[in-house]
């Protein structure tokens, strides 16, 4: 596919069924190059005629659009005990998400050529062809270079890529990507029309990070691992964080922090519905808190406030900082809803500046747990098509 074409199709994503006038238009190519261009997309299935549109007057144009049987893209979201597969049609549309597959992942390179058999089964049972698949997005929490295709938190070899391993199995072009840079994406292109250019996403789950839409497109640093929000040392607290700092703002305002803040409490003799599961098993994991939250748990509930408030300290730091739109927050933690919520924007008004959080919105994220697996699909399909 050349750059014109590939032009063509990108105007489509950002714009939807367009006219040869307003592919004209929008990519400064004369009329005639534009008819040829169209053809030959749609003599090789990938655009199709959407029908004529209405105007004020004269003859009604016809109008071309994404043809969503071109091909298709899957995302993978890979957590420690588990992973999510997402499969979008050529459009962007969501076609299946199968989530919570269970899998256990080391840092080997058979661990990841196991996952790379349990992809292609997946896809297969959905009723695909593989030869449809264009292209695979693959996010890990941690430290991702997506440009050289390693991962720092599942590091396999200083000389094959991990993105290479995957390529190598899967037989498709794949790319690999922090998990909340995936969730920051596939949110900001999931809103369409209606996305804020200026964007930042809160992954709050068992750690703490962060992605960020800055003036339309997603930021990544000079070395490819921006948005490491959680080892931001904002905290007085003296509790050594996994990174081997001290005060980073996780181990105050994340799925650990909380776990740690309700075991104290037992242990303190605090009187919650989690108290037999601890004294049965000596721990408690972060689905019985948060399952503890949506039964309405009292220690529960003043555990997810503890992490608002702090987490809201944070947040006031980065709208001084950014001056975003929006503030998206998504993560396992999201389920506390309003116990989270409000004390994270009680911390807001009051830490941040008034001129500058004015015109931010804060809200949760509306695709919930398919949203990296979703933005892994659409940032596969945007690098199939040099978007980014």
């Amino acid at each position: 596919m050349t750059s014109a074409q590939k032009g063509i199709i990108e105007s489509c994503i950002r714009n939807g069924d367009c006219s040869i006038a307003d592919f004209s238009k929008n990519l400064s190519l004369s009329v005639p190059t534009v008819t040829k261009l169209v053809s030959e997309l749609i003599s090789d299935g990938f655009l199709i005629e959407k029908g004529k549109v209405g105007t004020s007057g004269g003859r009604r144009p016809n109008t071309f659009g994404l043809n969503p049987d071109a091909g298709y893209f899957v995302g993978v979201d890979v957590a420690r005990q588990h992973f999510h597969i997402a499969i979008a049609d050529f459009t962007g549309n969501l076609k299946f998400f199968i989530q919570d597959i269970f899998f256990v992942l080391e840092a080997n390179a058979d661990s990841f050529r196991t996952i790379c058999r349990k992809i292609k089964e997946v896809v297969t049972d959905s009723g695909l062809f593989w030869d449809k698949v264009l292209g695979i997005g693959i996010s890990l929490s941690g430290r991702v270079n997506p440009e050289k295709g390693f991962s720092l938190s599942y590091f396999v070899s200083d000389d094959i890529p991990l993105k290479d391993i995957f390529q190598r199995e899967l037989g498709t072009p794949v790319y690999i990507e922090n998990d909340s840079r995936a969730m920051t994406y596939g949110e900001y292109m999931s809103a369409s029309g209606q996305a804020d250019r200026n964007m930042l996403f809160i992954n709050l789950s068992w750690g703490l990070g962060m992605g960020m839409i800055l003036d339309g497109n997603l930021y990544y640093g000079k070395s490819g691992f921006s948005g490491e929000f959680g080892h931001f040392p904002l905290l007085d607290n003296n509790i050594i964080c996994r990174c081997g700092k001290i005060g980073c703002l996780e181990t105050g305002a994340s799925g650990s922090a909380l776990t740690k803040w309700i075991v104290s409490r037992l242990k303190e003799g605090r009187r919650s519905s989690l108290s037999n599961i601890y004294k049965e098993k000596g721990e408690i994991s972060l689905q019985n808190v948060l399952d503890a939250v949506e039964d309405e748990d009292v220690l529960a509930i003043e555990g997810i406030g503890a992490i608002g408030e702090t987490l809201g300290r944070g947040i006031a730091g980065l709208i001084n900082i950014f001056n975003p739109g929006l503030v998206v927050i998504g993560g396992r933690l999201i389920v506390g809803r309003d116990y989270l919520l409000l004390p994270i924007r009680t911390a807001v008004n009051k830490l941040s500046l008034s001129k500058v959080s004015a015109d931010t919105k804060i809200r949760f994220s509306r695709l919930g747990r398919s949203a990296a697996a979703i933005g892994d699909c659409l940032l596969s399909r945007s690098k199939y098509l040099n978007q980014i």
